[in-house]
C-alpha cells in the first residue's frame, strides 16, 4: 500500500468493546440507516470506486472459536485471546472502513460424522477419543488402538465399511507423508446450522456496517464440510487425493485467484496455529508458484489472532510464531491494529 493519505475514521459510537464476548442479535436496520448516515458524514465513497483495492480475509471469526465456554475457544496465552482479537479487529475494521473494498470472512462449517470427531473412531471396547487430547497416526489404526466406527459408514460411504477404512488410513497417513499436523480428534464444533457457526456478534456488526457504508457485498466463504479431510485453510483441504489417487476434494481456485487481483490482503482470524497459519501457508505457495514479490501485498494483523493453547495438553504458540517468522521472511508484513491504512486516493 502507498502511504499518500490519511484515511482513519473514528469508531462509531454504538461500538462497545465490552460486548464482544458476548452473543447477541445485531439490529441489521438500525445499523444500516446509521451506516447511510456515518457514510455521508465522513464523505464515504462506495468500494466501486476504489482505485486502491483492499481485501479483508477474516479466518473462522465464529462463536465456535472466540466465545468463552465455547467448543474451541481460543484462548491463547492469555487465557482471553480472541476476545481481546476481535475487540481490535472490530476496531480496525471501522477506522478503516472507507480503504477496506471488501471483507471476506470464512466460515468453518461441520456436521457431525466427519474424521476429525469422536464419532468417527472407537476403540476396542467401542469407546470414542477424547477430543482435543488425542492424536490419531498411522501406527495408532495399525496397532487397533483406533479404528473406524463402523456403524458411520452409513452416512458416509453408503454402508461401505472396508471402504471407509481404506479412506481413513490413508488420510492419517498422508498427513504425516505430508509433514502436517497429526489428524486431531477436536469437540464437536462450528455445527451446521448451530450458534457456534455464527459470526461473533461484534464483528458481524462490524461487517455488515461496512457493507452498508461502502455498498460492498460481504463475500462469505464456506470450509469443512467434506466428511473425510480437514480443512484448516479455506484456499485448499488438508489432503486432496483419496487412497486410489482420485480426487478427494478441490483447492479454492477461485478465491485465490481474487486475492491475487487485490492490491493488497489483509489477514486475521483464528486460530493463528491452525486455519490462519494454513490459510496463509498455501496462499503463499500459491504465490511463489506465480510470483514471489507478490507476497508483499500480503498483511497479517498479528493482534488480531492467538494460538490454540490447552492448558496442560497442547501449546502450539511456538508453531505460530515460527511460522509467522516463515511469512515475513518471505515478504509479508506483520502489522499490528493500529496499522494506518493509507491508500493514493
Amino acid at each position: 500500500m502507498t502511504i499518500q493519505k490519511n484515511t482513519q475514521l473514528p469508531v462509531p459510537p454504538h461500538f462497545n468493546p465490552d460486548k464482544v464476548g458476548e452473543v447477541w442479535r445485531v439490529p441489521y436496520q438500525e445499523r444500516a440507516a446509521e451506516a447511510e448516515a456515518w457514510a455521508q458524514r465522513h464523505n464515504i465513497k462506495p468500494a466501486s470506486s476504489d482505485k486502491t483495492r483492499i481485501c479483508l480475509l477474516l479466518i473462522d471469526v465464529q462463536n465456535t472459536f472466540c466465545i468463552p465456554d465455547f467448543e474451541l475457544f481460543v484462548g491463547g496465552k492469555s487465557g482471553t485471546g480472541a476476545v481481546e482479537d476481535n475487540q481490535r479487529l472490530c476496531e480496525f475494521i471501522y477506522r478503516n472502513l472507507g480503504v477496506i473494498t471488501t471483507i471476506v470472512p470464512t466460515l468453518d462449517t461441520h456436521t457431525a460424522t466427519q474424521i476429525f470427531h469422536p464419532i468417527f473412531w472407537v476403540n476396542a471396547t467401542g469407546e470414542h477419543p477424547i477430543p482435543a487430547a488425542t492424536s490419531i497416526t498411522p501406527a495408532d489404526i495399525e496397532q487397533g488402538i483406533w479404528q473406524v466406527n463402523p456403524a458411520v459408514a452409513d452416512s458416509i460411504t453408503n454402508g461401505d465399511y472396508e471402504l471407509l477404512k481404506k479412506h481413513a488410513y490413508h488420510y492419517v497417513k498422508q498427513l504425516s507423508q505430508d509433514g502436517k499436523y497429526p489428524l486431531t480428534v477436536w469437540p464437536y464444533h462450528s455445527m451446521l446450522g448451530g450458534i457456534g457457526h455464527a459470526l461473533v456478534s461484534s464483528v458481524e456488526e462490524a461487517i455488515f456496517f461496512h457493507c452498508i457504508a461502502r455498498q460492498s457485498q460481504t463475500q462469505f466463504e464456506i470450509k469443512g464440510e467434506n466428511p473425510l479431510t480437514e480443512n484448516y485453510s479455506i484456499l485448499r483441504p488438508e489432503v486432496l487425493v483419496d487412497f486410489a489417487q482420485r480426487p478427494l476434494a478441490n483447492k479454492n481456485i477461485r478465491l485465490i485467484q481474487q486475492l491475487l487481483e487485490f492490491n493488497a490482503v489483509i489477514i486475521g482470524g483464528q486460530a493463528k496455529s491452525h486455519c490462519v497459519a494454513w490459510t496463509i501457508d498455501d496462499l503463499l505457495t500459491e504465490i511463489k508458484q506465480i510470483d514471489a514479490s507478490l507476497a508483499q501485498k500480503v498483511y497479517l494483523l498479528e493482534d488480531c489472532t492467538s494460538p490454540v493453547v490447552v492448558p496442560g495438553v497442547v501449546d502450539y504458540t511456538e508453531q505460530a510464531d515460527a511460522a509467522y517468522a516463515r511469512f515475513a521472511e518471505a515478504g509479508m508484513h506483520i502489522i499490528k491494529s493500529s496499522y494506518q491504512l493509507s491508500v493514493i486516493s
